[in-house]
């Protein structure tokens, strides 16, 4: 019989096509089941509930082991989107104190995924954030008649203190933007992140690890306890305890010294880099970034046009004035452009095809009483006769001056552990070759920045590492907040020291000249009967209204404990308000108290008022 090949053929078509559709069905199936999260959250939330434990966040100690922040109960209302069912919207409106409108925005964003990116109608979603402990009594009651909602405990800060809210930053609900650049995957909506401070700067520390617990569902999706006894449960981790470098009742009295004033007070230990105080004002009290008020607080505090959110302490680039003489002087040193012996003229300024003014003292004048007096005249020469030195390149010895300025912390950030420090600034070359366009310039040109005026700025940080370097007679280490992490260890570099190429010699010749301007000079303020206090003021001129008042100083003389900037902006000259708080500052870390001898000055500086009597519009 003759053997037909089409009908074969066909078989094999047939058969094969068969086998494709199979396969499309095996390569589905296991997309659904396998690939596809959106179906295996579905098979699993209608038999289980992945609830996540938030740990606790890592408590915060001041350097003398008091509690600053620690952890209060809070609750969020949660849901899972596919098990809501019918509720009574006015109920929840009213036990939550919102309106319907508020309701159905809060609901609108739940569900819009580029503010909610990863939202899943399957997986626990929050409405309703920092519930009170009265409101969530309340709730708990009705929670029966809310079908897909539940309650998720969590903890917000609270605050020992009112004071330091720039150094302890606070804790805010992720954004969108911090979503998606977490490339650990640890936040979601709903979850917290530090916000300014240590809590930013310290934020993966002090988060600790979430857990997680699973619990079983019923078809009516009734919560019937944990999955096989809790054995897939993942205990949370809590943070790590932070202890400041801070001493809080230091702070909180630099903040009172500071009422009704712009500025900022910095004091370092010398001998650590840690720091003692970090006061910005006008400041804020942390509490109010807490709980539900915290977008209404937040908002009115960027609004307010003395800009308490803004660091000044870290980020304000200042006129440095005359605070800068010592580091002018220490350069002069070591380039040998003068000694101890040399001595230029000072008749009430420096005059040499210009003038620049300067107050009564005698003349001519070497550097330890020009730093007693703060002589302008003197620091001007001696510029000078660095920069244009004979037979050398101005430009290049103008970088060699700048070189040494760096050196000693200026310029640059100095790496402190709080965001968004300022790093001021240190002119350079092609900073005045570009501003006199390409014509020459020379060391008149530029002369008042020998005297901390000009365009030089410098952060109250800055100033405050320069008095440490001198304390130190050479060295600092970079400033720093946090002393220890517990189970943990700070950064290596708050360990290292740096060290300016100056000689050793020379930063005591400055330190000498510092100690005579506060027993005969310009600090007399500062002196204090029991403590040998060196500093050096400086009146830094403000072409937008009065001059600002800065001190600079530590103490004691010998092995110092404290060195400390002050500055306060529109306040006029340095010894009227700089060093008087400087040497309050001082005294209150070294002795605990005021002498009553100096009561009156103190109730002076808590008392003063410059902001209102500046004459300057406020920021």
């Amino acid at each position: 019989m003759r053997k037909d090949y089409r009908l074969e053929k066909r078989k094999y078509i047939i058969g094969g096509f068969i086998t494709l559709i199979v396969l499309i069905y095996v390569v589905r199936l296991f997309g659904l089941q396998i690939g596809d999260a959106k179906y295996k959250e579905s098979a699993d939330s209608n038999a289980f509930l992945k609830r996540v434990i938030y740990p606790a966040r890592g408590l915060v100690y001041d350097r003398n082991d008091r509690l600053v922040v620690f952890n209060k109960p809070a609750y969020d209302l949660m849901l899972i989107p596919k098990d809501v069912g019918k509720f009574d919207t006015t109920m929840l409106c009213s036990a939550m104190g919102l309106t319907r409108e508020q309701l159905a925005e809060r609901w609108r964003d739940m569900k819009d995924t580029r503010k909610n990116p990863g939202y899943s109608a399957y997986t626990p979603q929050k409405l309703i954030s920092h519930i009170s402990q009265e409101d969530y009594g309340k709730l708990q009651e009705k929670l029966y008649l809310l079908p897909g909602f539940f309650i998720q405990k969590r903890t917000v800060r609270e605050y020992s203190y009112h004071c330091g809210a720039n150094v302890l930053g606070n804790i805010r609900e992720v954004s969108a933007n911090d979503i998606e650049r977490d490339t650990t995957r640890y936040y979601r909506r709903g979850d917290y992140t530090g916000d300014l401070g240590i809590e930013k700067s310290y934020e993966k520390a002090l988060r600790g690890r979430k857990g997680m617990e699973i619990l079983m569902k019923d078809a009516y999706g009734r919560i019937k306890g944990k999955y096989e006894n809790g054995i897939h449960d993942v205990a949370p981790v809590s943070g790590h305890n932070l202890k400041l470098s801070l001493d809080m009742e230091l702070q909180q009295y630099g903040e009172q010294l500071m009422r009704g004033k712009i500025g900022a007070i910095v004091a370092i230990e010398p001998e650590t880099g840690e720091i003692l105080a970090l006061v910005t004002s006008p400041n804020y009290d942390p509490s109010l970034l807490v709980g539900r008020q915290r977008g209404k607080n937040y908002a009115e505090l960027v609004k307010d046009p003395l800009i308490p959110l803004y660091d000044r302490s870290i980020q304000a680039g200042y006129p440095p004035g005359s605070t800068f003489k010592s580091t002018q002087g220490l350069i002069f040193l070591q380039e040998g452009v003068i000694n101890n012996n040399t001595m230029y003229p000072c008749y009430h300024g420096y005059v040499n095809g210009l003038r620049v003014g300067c107050h009564g003292h005698a003349s001519p004048i070497s550097l330890k009483p020009a730093l007693q007096t703060s002589c302008n005249a003197f620091f001007c020469w001696g510029f000078k006769n660095m920069i244009d030195k004979k037979g050398a390149n101005s430009k290049k010895q103008f970088e060699k001056w700048k070189d040494y300025m760096v050196q000693m912390g200026y310029g640059y950030r100095l790496g402190v552990d709080l965001p968004s420090e300022g790093r001021g600034f240190i002119p350079n070359n092609d900073f005045y070759s570009k501003s006199f366009r390409g014509a020459n310039w020379t060391a008149n040109s530029v002369i008042s920045i020998s005297i901390g005026q000009g365009e030089v700025l410098a952060t109250p940080l800055q100033i405050a590492n320069l008095g440490a370097t001198i304390a130190n007679r050479g060295w600092y280490r970079i400033p720093h907040v946090v002393k220890e992490i517990s189970d943990s260890v700070i950064d290596v570099k708050y360990n290292e020291k740096h060290h300016p190429k100056i000689k050793k010699e020379y930063y005591e010749t400055v330190a000498e000249g510092m100690r005579m301007a506060v027993t005969g000079g310009t600090c007399r303020t500062a002196n204090l009967p029991d403590i040998e206090v060196c500093g050096k003021t400086g009146t830094a001129q403000n072409p937008h209204g009065r001059d600002h008042s800065v001190f600079m100083g530590f103490a004691p003389y010998h092995k110092p404990k404290i060195a400390i900037a002050v500055y306060v902006e529109n306040a006029g000259f340095g010894a009227t308000y700089g060093v008087p708080i400087g040497s309050l500052m001082i005294e209150k870390y070294l002795k605990g108290e005021i002498s009553p001898s100096r009561k009156s000055i103190e109730d002076r500086m808590l008392n003063s008022n410059t902001i209102a009597s500046s004459g300057v519009k406020k920021h």
